[in-house]
């Protein structure tokens, strides 16, 4: 049979397009390491993260898998080449006295016992076989692939988490902080009230701003629960397992992005790696589907024993021989193989796709974590200069109320604006540390694909 023409245009990603934008310009220009957690230089993270990768569930399930597809991959090549084996058989049978061997034959039980040694040899001349284990083979490394994926992923969850948990105390405590200084603003305005020297509303208000405070403090406290308890399910904890946790002040490390992407991301990523492994897989369908519309040819052979008797079995008179050879040439299959073949093509195409989208969406993805600390940057360095205008202001205060030139409310509030201004740097540090970890998560979290050569 004639194998279909292939009309497929489909072709790999555009390199050219798989880079990010010149404008995006950090400090340092690098891949993540392997054990990148390890530079925010926290032993409670570090330890989060090594007890995540070993008790996690997730991780346990991506493991079976890469079993089960390395079993896959042993089925194929177990069908593949020649094989051995020994039949025996012992059967005792009455020949028909109307049937083909007439008496004294006819009419009588007989015992049959055999005993051979068959081997026989798949040529796979057209190489139907060698595709179906490249698919296997493929398989399996895309299986392994998605299980560093998930190990990444983790890792990842695990990180952010921590570290939103301590911002989440951080500013629960700096809240705390105004907290006190409200209530003593409040304290001050209610006795000078008492004194008749200041109005009602002014009380009313600084109690408002402490309820406000108050209703931000358990807000905080909410979300702190919350994600504990969520960092508690990613590292498959008991309920005790978070129990010493300390409160830290994170130290991000400098932000870095390599200057070129390309080729370079497909081997850092383990997601892309898995597409481009399931097309590989995919191409080795196709090869296999179209070698079945060429002839294979078999061969086949036996040597062995067969007696009417069990006595007889060991007699050099019964020995029996057999060569053979089988050839399949399919002629007319109603279209069977046809169609078996335009769907490996049509999913060899459907993969290749979804591999070009998912490079881009990769690129697009690290262009814009990158893009968004660089912005960051940029906020934190306005921010510094309002913060120390800020602070120059409370200094100036409390040197005023020193010479008697000012209120302890003044100086009070300015104190507040202080910790205001230190709560909006704590927000821009919860950002740039979430987005520090987004980043090293969309550059492959410090993965890279060794050199693969199972389907050559």
């Amino acid at each position: 049979m004639h194998v279909p023409t292939d009309a497929s245009r489909a072709q790999g990603p555009d390199f050219a397009r798989a880079q990010h934008a010149a404008a995006i310009d950090l400090p340092l220009h690098d891949w993540p390491n392997e054990a990148w957690w390890r530079a925010y230089r926290d032993p409670q993270l570090d330890a989060l993260v090594a007890a995540a990768l070993r008790d996690n569930p997730n991780l346990a399930v991506a493991q079976a898998r890469v079993a089960s597809a390395n079993a896959a991959v042993a089925a194929e090549r177990a069908a593949d080449g020649g094989h051995v084996g020994v039949e025996t058989g012992f059967n005792r049978q009455r020949y028909s006295s109307n049937g083909f061997f007439p008496p004294p034959i006819g009419g009588a039980f007989y015992n049959d016992a055999s005993v051979q040694l068959r081997a026989g040899y798949d040529f796979d001349w057209w190489g139907k076989h060698r595709s179906l284990i490249a698919a296997a083979l493929g398989d399996t490394d895309a299986r392994r692939a998605e299980a560093a994926q998930a190990q990444q992923v983790l890792a990842a969850s695990v990180a952010q988490s921590y570290l939103r948990l301590q911002m989440l105390w951080a500013r629960q405590e700096n809240t705390a902080a105004l907290i006190a200084l409200q209530r003593d603003l409040l304290a001050g305005r209610e006795k000078r009230l008492a004194q008749g020297l200041a109005g009602s509303d002014d009380a009313r208000n600084a109690e408002l701003d402490l309820a406000v405070l108050q209703e931000q403090q358990q807000r905080f406290d909410t979300d702190a629960g919350r994600e504990r308890e969520a960092l508690r399910a990613l590292i498959g904890g008991d309920p005790a397992a978070l129990g010493e946790l300390a409160h830290v002040r994170p130290a991000p490390p400098q932000d870095a992005v390599p200057r070129e992407l390309g080729l370079e991301l497909l081997a850092r990523r383990p997601d892309l790696q898995a597409a481009r492994w399931r097309v590989e897989a995919q191409l080795g369908r196709v090869a296999a589907a179209e070698a079945a519309f060429r002839p294979d040819i078999n061969l086949a052979g036996a040597i062995g024993l067969d007696a009417v008797s069990l006595g007889k079995l060991l007699r050099y008179p019964s020995r029996t021989l057999l060569l053979g050879a089988t050839l399949d040439l399919p002629l007319f299959d109603s279209g069977r193989l046809d169609a078996q073949l335009g769907q490996a093509r049509s999913s060899r195409d459907e993969l290749l796709a979804e591999y070009n989208g998912a490079v881009l969406d990769a690129v697009g993805e690290v262009a814009r974590e990158a893009a968004t600390l660089q912005g960051i940057a940029k906020e934190t360095a306005l921010h510094v200069d309002a913060a120390r205008a800020t602070t120059r202001l409370a200094e100036n205060a409390e040197a005023r109320m020193a010479r008697g030139l000012a209120t302890r409310a003044t100086v009070l509030q300015a104190r507040q604006a202080v910790l205001r201004q230190r709560d909006v740097a704590l927000q821009l540090l919860d950002a740039q540390l979430q987005t520090q970890v987004a980043l090293t998560k969309a550059l492959g979290g410090g993965y890279h694909a060794a050199n693969n050569n199972n389907h050559s």
